[in-house]
C-alpha cells in the first residue's frame, strides 16, 4: 500500500486530489498539510511513501520544503498551477512534475514512476510484539491477523494476542500481498487463516478464521475479498 500525504493551501485542490487517489488501487491518503511548514512536520511524523506538494504555500515554498528533507525522504510529485518550478523540481530529484487540473491517468503515471523508483525490499519474517512488560518475536507464519483497536495495534496468533507499535498500513506495505489482505481499515487479516466468508446486508461482510475469530468486511473491499480467495 502507497501511502500518501496532499500538500496545498487550497481546499478544492486537496479534496480534487483525495476523490482522484480514492479510485486507485493500493493507495491510501494518510493526511493533508495545508502549508509548508506543516507539510515538513507531518512527514516527519507520518513517514509517507509519497508527497503530492504544491509549490507557491504559505510559510515555505513547496521547493524549500523537499530541499530541506533529509534522506532517506518520500518521493515527491509536485503538483502546480505554475510551469516555471519545474527544472527547480527536477534538480531536487523529484519523480514528476504535475500541472493543475491533475488528471487521474496523468497521477497515476506520476504514482507508477514511485513504485519503479522504490527500493525492493523481502517482507519481514518476523515481528516484534509486546506481551505485558515483555518483548515476544512473533514469526509472520504465526500471524492470523492485525487489529487496530483504539489507535493501537493488536497482533493475534491463533491463541494469543499482543500489542504492537506500526500501524495497520505501516503493516500493509510491509507484508506480502499474497498472504494477508485488508478487510477493513481496521483489520488485515492472513488468507490462509480465513475458513469462511459471509454475506452481510447492504454489501458488506464477515470472515470467520480457523482461530474461530470473527472480523467484519467493509462493502468497498468484500467483492475483491471474493475475488483472492477464488485465485
Amino acid at each position: 500500500m502507497t501511502r500518501v500525504l496532499i500538500v496545498d493551501d487550497e481546499l478544492p485542490a486537496r479534496e480534487r486530489l483525495q476523490r482522484l487517489l480514492g479510485g486507485l488501487e493500493g493507495v491510501c491518503v494518510c493526511g493533508e498539510a495545508d502549508d509548508g511548514v506543516a507539510a515538513i512536520e507531518q512527514i516527519r511524523v507520518l513517514r509517507p511513501d509519497v508527497v503530492l506538494l504544491d509549490v507557491e504555500m504559505p510559510g515555505c515554498r513547496g521547493t524549500e520544503v523537499a530541499a530541506s528533507l533529509p534522506d532517506p525522504r518520500p518521493h515527491i510529485i509536485f503538483c502546480t498551477a505554475y510551469d516555471r518550478y519545474a527544472v527547480e523540481a527536477f534538480e531536487l530529484r523529484a519523480i514528476d512534475y504535475l500541472l493543475k487540473p491533475v488528471t487521474r491517468s496523468r497521477l497515476e503515471q506520476a504514482l507508477a514512476k514511485t513504485r519503479e523508483a522504490a527500493p525492493k525490499l523481502p517482507p519481514p519474517q518476523r515481528f516484534l510484539a509486546r506481551s505485558g512488560e515483555r518483548y515476544v518475536v512473533i514469526p509472520v507464519a504465526d500471524i492470523v491477523a492485525f487489529l487496530s483497536e483504539s489507535g493501537l495495534t493488536k497482533l493475534c496468533t491463533r491463541d494469543r494476542e499482543y500489542w504492537m507499535d506500526p500501524t495497520l498500513n505501516d503493516l500493509e506495505a510491509r507484508l506480502d500481498a499474497a498472504h494477508f489482505f485488508r478487510i477493513s481499515r481496521a483489520a488485515l487479516v492472513r488468507l490462509d487463516e480465513i475458513k469462511e466468508v459471509a454475506p452481510l446486508p447492504g454489501g458488506s461482510g464477515q470472515v470467520t478464521l480457523k482461530s474461530g475469530r470473527r472480523e467484519e468486511v467493509s462493502r468497498r473491499r468484500f467483492r475483491e475479498l471474493l475475488d483472492r480467495l477464488a485465485t
